[in-house]
């Protein structure tokens, strides 16, 4: 494996036209010799947002993206390439594959729909978030170890095992040098979901996911995203991460990360 660039400002750097170094910021919580996936899931995005960037625009903004986790996520340099395998002018699909070591780890799958005013009609029933400033800070680094969540900002409120709502923001960049779309920023940090509504210590239990999907009806808007999550445990093995998302302004969609749990082995 090769040794992690240290950056003081962003998760990874671009070493070729589609291929990035992650930094130690990109360490993973279960493995910090792993990348952890949150940050990994919004560079995709902002893989998506560079292929869409270079053909003309087509008025579609993405509604879903789904990413299934393959392999292992070795904290090295990965290539991601993008392509359509669905066109059309109203809805479109692409596939973006992250590959690692010649070996692919990540395909996603992101929807595109077609931009209409519908402002006349829009409506997301449910409960805001209170905003940042009316939740407390939350050490999550006392909990969980890696350099990805030494560096994020985490607000938090704990209702019980399994309940939580934070509000996680970060300084860093996706990458160095390059700016990010409020999409790609929002994206890299949604996956901190599966840390922040504990259901079992992560020093006795395991349950990472291997999945992510996020569904929006509306784009997010930075620089903080709102997780109202919530942890089950099945009795076989099974679990469900399940996160409605906001931006400061309200809700803007829901997350989902199917768990598999284990217990850790005692020393």
């Amino acid at each position: 494996m090769t040794a992690p660039a240290v950056s003081p400002d962003s998760y990874y750097q671009r070493t070729g036209e589609h291929r990035y170094k992650p930094t130690a910021h990109a360490g993973g919580a279960w493995n910090t010799e792993e990348q952890h996936f949150s940050p990994l899931a919004g560079l995709v995005v902002h893989a998506i947002d560079r292929y869409l960037d270079g053909r003309p625009a087509t008025g579609l903004a993405l509604a879903r993206i789904s990413y299934d986790i393959l392999g292992r996520l070795a904290l090295d340099e990965c290539e991601i390439t993008v392509e359509s395998i669905r066109p059309g002018r109203t809805v479109e699909l692409l596939e973006a594959v992250v590959t690692i070591g010649d070996r692919p780890v990540v395909r996603a799958r992101a929807w595109l729909l077609a931009v209409l005013d519908t402002a006349a009609v829009a409506d997301a029933p449910g409960d805001r978030l209170a905003p940042p400033e009316e939740f407390g800070p939350w050490a999550m680094d006392g909990l969980w170890d890696g350099g990805y969540i030494a560096s994020i900002e985490v607000r938090r409120r704990e209702a019980a095992a399994g309940r939580a709502a934070a509000w996680i923001s970060t300084r860093h960049g996706l990458v160095a040098g390059e700016p990010s779309s409020p999409l790609a920023s929002f994206v890299a940090l949604v996956d901190t979901a599966n840390g922040i509504a504990v259901q079992q210590p992560p020093t006795a239990w395991m349950y990472p996911n291997t999945d992510l999907t996020v569904h929006l009806h509306r784009t997010p808007e930075g620089p903080w995203t709102g997780l109202d999550t919530t942890v089950s445990f099945g009795p076989t093995g099974h679990g469900l991460t399940s996160t409605v998302l906001h931006d400061t302004t309200g809700p803007v969609g829901h997350a989902q990360q199917i768990l598999t749990v284990r217990p850790l082995a005692e020393d």
